[in-house]
């Protein structure tokens, strides 16, 4: 039963490509009422089925199936025509919505799409001018300067914009104790090695670069890259879509903004930003928490240094 109604669903969803009369020359498979249906009309909705559901239709009986289920679309539709529903003022915006809808994606179509084409050896191009970042890195040394709270980790910024050393500030205030006597050196180390934030933030590093404070569940780091070592470069032919995807969209949003911006110069439109609907006010009062459930959080500090296999370097 609902294989049944998937099928139906599928075929519902297609337009008709049915006839009214006798219009269409040549001869008919079924005639719904005055409108027949052609061997050209099943061809041509049978091919805008997915390639999953055609499938559904290559058994024995498969065709007459399908035609059953293109039957039921077309006494559907002549049954809706029948009791006047095309005529009430629901369906009507919808129609006049969906042909807005239509319409715009044609003219995106034929002025943006159609000219934002990106050839191939444009793509070879950024491949070739971009290779190191189709380079896999298979390892990152870094260092990192390890604090408790977020005003701590505030201060050695501002220490690091004004000149001071990272390894210094790393061997003076870091809680890595293991680390900071290395200047924050946590040597080298490979995909998954590291807690998922720390590995996240250092993979987006240029060697050299130093991170915005970065929180784990041992503190906040300050992250510095000092090396990579890279392994191959991965093969044109594996990142070619991707790399065609990246400059179509790229190329679209460049013709689509100028597109865009000649056509409001064109018809000058005016915003009543008065009339806009004003945002619900913000609520300004707080949950009500009894003293004594934030007292110990407030309170709390940790008894001893952090153990060694806490240390972000320990494996998950």
């Amino acid at each position: 039963m609902k294989k049944a109604v998937f099928i139906f669903l599928i075929i519902f969803s297609m337009v008709a490509c049915t006839k009214k009369g006798m219009e269409q020359k040549g001869p008919y498979i079924a005639k719904v009422g005055g409108t027949i249906i052609t061997q050209a009309d099943f061809d041509r909705e049978f091919q805008t089925l997915p390639e999953y559901a055609q499938k559904m239709f290559e058994d024995e009986g498969g065709k007459e199936r399908f035609l059953d289920e293109i039957v039921k679309k077309e006494i559907l539709y002549q049954e809706a025509v029948k009791k006047g529903i095309d005529k009430g003022p629901e369906f009507q915006k919808k129609m006049e919505d969906f042909k807005k809808l239509t319409l715009i994606s044609e003219l995106f179509e034929k002025e943006i799409i159609s000219k934002a084409k990106v050839s191939d050896q444009e793509v070879k191009d950024y491949y070739d001018k971009h290779k190191e970042d189709f380079t896999t890195t298979s390892q990152i040394k870094a260092s990192h300067i390890l604090v408790k709270t977020e005003d701590e980790v505030k201060k050695i910024l501002s220490r690091l914009s004004k000149g001071e050393k990272f390894e210094s500030l790393s061997k003076a205030s870091s809680i890595d104790k293991a680390s900071a006597k290395n200047g924050g050196d946590l040597g080298y180390f490979s995909k998954g090695q590291m807690v998922p934030e720390f590995e996240k933030a250092a993979s987006s590093l240029k060697t050299g670069e130093i991170s915005n404070p970065v929180k784990t569940a041992f503190g906040y780091h300050i992250i510095k890259v000092t090396d990579r070592k890279s392994g191959p470069v991965v093969e044109f032919d594996r990142v070619k879509d991707m790399i065609s995807q990246k400059l179509s969209a790229e190329r679209q949003k460049e013709v689509f903004d100028k597109y865009m911006g000649e056509l409001k110069n064109s018809y000058k439109p005016e915003i009543n930003k008065d009339a806009l609907p004003k945002p619900a006010p913000a609520r300004t009062e707080k949950p009500q928490v009894a003293p004594e459930q934030t007292a110990p959080e407030k309170t709390a500090e940790p008894k001893e240094e952090p153990k060694q296999k806490e240390e972000p370097k320990t494996k998950k």
